[in-house]
């Protein structure tokens, strides 16, 4: 079986990458780590070199996922899954393990959503990294969730192929996945929707407190909030959904539910209601997850232009 230590960075496409940068990193809380010589800004939420990259592009959107291996000896128990199911994947270049920061990885195109998957292992030189948070308590980038036509497929490719351990579902509509034996209730999430985009990105606080600060914050700087505060039945966590300057929805969440590695409880199926949502009775907005788009990536050719999203 595979094994994973966690859910490690999520590259995002945005169209005003200097608006972006500030937004992250004064509204949200990430620290700021450097910007590359593409342009690429790279930001931290975690103990980890970063947590988050932002690209610019025409088209706001999903870029990649980063999912830090357990070790260095799971980059074979990976290629014999992909090999058997008969999943291209690559080997990132040392140029392109550079760009990222990272020691090694491997990538495939998820086939369904077509979206680029990364599984890397850190550089042993960023061990000592420190994550200083400013006006919220992060403690990781806590999960990517997508929506997409193609949803019994991908949910039999992350369960069956990438050995992600299913926590809950909603009636057939949306499900959620650790990343084995992670013990967090998901670090991946997919739900239906006619098309390929990215539902939300999600920053796991330390404290209630810091979702009303938020609160607060986002009425002082005109952020929408497009769902929340709540409660999750699922991860039993504590949320706010809230919008970026390109539109793309946000969260954060405290208090998630955590899994043992051995005999954790069976998933469960929750009925298609509000409640299964939120079970203080919110309403979500209808602008969240509306904006999005899963550039599509090809093993062997690199991203594709997707509505001027840049390569």
């Amino acid at each position: 079986m595979i094994r994973y230590q966690k859910l490690g960075y999520v590259g995002l496409n945005v169209t005003d990458i200097e608006r972006a940068h500030r937004f992250y990193e004064e509204i949200v809380g990430l620290q700021f780590v450097e910007t590359c010589p593409d342009g690429t800004v790279l930001l931290r939420c975690s103990d980890d070199y970063h947590s988050v990259s932002l690209h610019a592009a025409q088209t706001p959107g999903f870029r990649h996922v980063g999912i830090m291996l357990e070790s260095d000896q799971q980059y074979e128990v990976l290629r014999q899954r992909l090999d058997q199911h008969h999943i291209p994947h690559e080997q990132l270049s040392g140029a392109e393990c550079e760009k990222r920061r990272v020691q090694s990885a491997w990538r495939i195109a998820e086939p369904h959503m077509h979206a680029a998957f990364e599984f890397y292992r850190p550089r042993p030189q960023d061990a000592g990294v420190v994550y200083r948070p400013s006006v919220a308590k992060i403690q990781r980038i806590g999960h990517v969730v997508f929506g997409t036509p193609h949803y019994q497929e991908t949910l039999t490719l992350l369960r069956e192929v990438l050995n992600f351990a299913q926590s809950d579902d909603i009636d057939s509509t949306i499900t959620f996945f650790r990343a084995f034996p992670n013990p967090y209730h998901h670090g991946i999430g997919v739900g239906r929707a006619p098309r390929n985009l990215l539902h939300h990105v999600n920053f796991m606080v330390s404290e209630i407190d810091d979702i009303g600060t938020a609160l607060n914050r986002f009425k002082r700087h005109q952020v929408p909030v497009v769902f929340g505060p709540g409660r999750h039945i699922a991860s039993n966590s504590v949320f706010l959904y809230y919008l970026e300057p390109d539109q793309m929805t946000l969260e954060y969440s405290f208090g998630m539910e955590e899994f043992p590695e051995v005999a954790p409880r069976a998933a469960r199926t929750l009925p298609q209601a509000p409640e299964s949502l939120d079970s203080w009775g919110g309403v979500r907005d209808k602008r969240m997850s509306a904006v999005g788009d899963v550039q599509p990536f090809s093993v062997g050719t690199g991203f594709e232009s997707h509505a001027g999203a840049a390569p």
